[in-house]
């Protein structure tokens, strides 16, 4: 039997994967934990255990044996959980502690490179048994080396929870400080959101939503290299829909590799597929940057006047040519811009180009929001709460996901570097507003919805 090839798109594809850094991000079965709630800390940490060892036992084999016979690199193997603080609100003198490291040690055992989950959901107030749970997210991140942790603190609908922004602010500067030698990195493994998504396969906010089904194996395909490529081959001449138009093309053949891969994964696994999320994240390798898109554009650096365009138009796009590509499109999908995975970020970054202002003005329109941004490690707890509440208000009006992971590095001032390792990468110091901020955050209390909330 003969088949006909288009050399063409082979030649295309091979250059995506080998050359462009086209890769599936992540594979994250998501897996709820409702059913390992009990009254004692070490019973509930066994079920856990048990649960994750069960459900995830093949998933890396299964995932190494898929980039073999593919040839596609899968970067990174999760899980997310159901939040943790819901699965332990009955646990009598709860050691929150134990637990992260029990979940650490079920994700080593199964080799995955993340556990996402340790989280809580807080936006209209927080039940005892979460401010508990909060108050152990520092020392748990710092002792445990794959788990990461997430709060939701607003929703549109319910508002802002600027008791639960004090508190979070407050988690951050912990966090850092207690891994003060590796540059903060415990913050790193923190985030912090508006309008959390519940089948989100990226950390370090990824976490098994109580709507979610028993299992689901989710997937994060990203590919800013090979939108970076398109936009360059064109020509120079080429308006904006003409840009636009081929970023929706190329997210269309992107979100179609991820689909297939997912699939057969989840195929493998014998369990339910669930979403493909097509964002654009990228890593600190050269060409795979998010700036880089602007910058083939015609922006000669990322934060430019018209990054904010650029960005709205690529977010938009990408989102078209996914939801072309598939019916299973969730997750965030868009574009991140977390400042230290993301070389050409970091140069920006480092020339002054790009500022927290200007990230800030670029939030409104991106997947996320403030991302893997490193401060001086003296910056005020009330400083860092402001920062969490605008993007929270930035989220909360435009009905739309937001997030801070910032880190805060100890020891260190604006202008010199913090270095997280692997994919996280390596970041400048960013200048802080020095304005003060006490009094508006310590007035503490809720920031109601906005009126267009009332739409029952």
């Amino acid at each position: 039997m003969s088949m006909n090839f288009d050399i063409k798109n082979v030649i295309e594809t091979i250059n995506m994967i080998k050359v462009h850094h086209l890769d599936i991000r992540t594979v994250t079965l998501a897996l709820s934990l409702r059913d390992c709630c009990t009254t004692d800390t070490k019973t509930t940490a066994v079920k856990i255990y048990d649960k994750i060892t069960k459900y995830a036992s093949n998933l890396a084999k299964y995932a190494n044996q898929l980039e073999d016979e593919f040839s596609i690199p899968i970067i990174n193997k999760r899980i997310a959980v159901t939040p943790v603080s819901i699965v332990t609100e009955s646990i009598e003198n709860p050691d929150f502690v134990y637990i992260a490291k029990m979940l650490d040690k079920a994700a080593e055992e199964v080799g995955v490179d993340f556990l996402g989950g340790y989280s809580a959901l807080v936006e209209k107030g927080c039940t005892e048994g979460d401010k508990r749970f909060m108050a152990s997210i520092p020392e748990a991140l710092a002792q445990t080396n794959r788990i990461c942790s997430s709060i939701n603190l607003a929703t549109s609908k319910a508002g802002i929870n600027m008791l639960g922004v004090y508190k979070t602010a407050e988690i951050i500067k912990k966090a850092a400080e207690l891994t003060k030698d590796k540059d903060g990195l415990a913050a790193a493994k923190f985030v912090c959101f508006c309008n959390s998504v519940t089948d989100n396969p990226f950390m370090a906010g990824a976490y098994c939503g109580v709507n979610e089904p028993e299992c689901a194996l989710n997937i994060g395909v990203s590919g800013p290299g090979v939108v970076r490529w398109a936009v360059q081959n064109m020509p120079k001449t080429a308006d904006l829909g003409e840009v636009a138009n081929t970023i929706k093309k190329t997210a269309f053949k992107i979100t179609t590799t991820g689909e297939l891969i997912g699939r057969e994964l989840a195929k493998r696994l014998n369990i339910p597929f669930g979403v493909v999320d097509l964002s654009l994240a990228p890593t600190p390798a050269e060409g795979d940057s998010v700036a880089g898109i602007f910058q083939a554009m015609g922006l000669s650096d990322a934060g430019a006047h018209g990054t904010t365009a650029a960005l709205a138009m690529l977010n938009d796009a990408v989102k078209k040519g996914g939801i072309m590509a598939s019916s299973s499109v969730g997750g965030l999908s868009g574009a991140f811009i977390p400042v230290s995975e993301d070389a050409n970020m970091m140069e920006a970054a480092r020339k002054g180009i790009l500022t927290i202002d200007k990230l800030e003005a670029m939030t409104s329109v991106c997947s996320v929001g403030l991302d893997m941004i490193a401060i001086p490690g003296d910056t005020p707890t009330t400083t860092i709460a402001g920062m969490i509440a605008d993007e929270m208000a930035i989220g909360m009006i435009n009905k739309k996901t937001t997030a801070v992971r910032v880190i805060p590095v100890y020891g260190k001032k604006a202008g010199e570097w913090a270095k997280f390792g692997g994919l996280l990468g390596e970041a400048p110091i960013m200048e802080m507003n020095k304005a003060d901020s006490s009094v508006f955050i310590n007035r503490l209390g809720r920031i109601p919805a906005p009126i267009h909330s009332l739409n029952n």
